[in-house]
């Protein structure tokens, strides 16, 4: 994504080699921008920002506990907690979305 390029320059990590092309640059998954002498030219990207959610869809729930497991146990184990539906795990595991 084109936001995640816009690093100030001083921020600048290098990514690739020296002399090396916008294409191969973009090809490593990295940005390039050459308008800024004696800072790198092709350097990472900014970290996607991501937030965790419990999902909604019972039927994707990936189970993070054991049968029996109490809320406050499946909580301290960094996990969602929804006592319905049956036939589903109740404590389960966070999906990472992107913001």
């Amino acid at each position: 994504a084109k936001c995640q390029c816009k690093v100030v320059p001083r921020d600048r990590t290098n990514c690739g080699y020296p002399g090396i092309s916008a294409a191969e640059c973009k090809k490593i998954g990295c940005c390039f921008n050459a308008s800024i002498p004696s800072v790198p030219w092709c350097y990472n990207p900014k970290a996607k920002k991501v937030k965790k959610v419990c999902p909604n869809d019972p039927y994707t729930r990936i189970n993070c506990g054991y049968p029996g497991i109490k809320a406050k146990e499946c909580t301290r184990k960094g996990c969602c907690f929804r006592a319905h539906p049956a036939g589903v795990p109740w404590c389960f595991y966070h999906r990472v979305m992107e913001e």
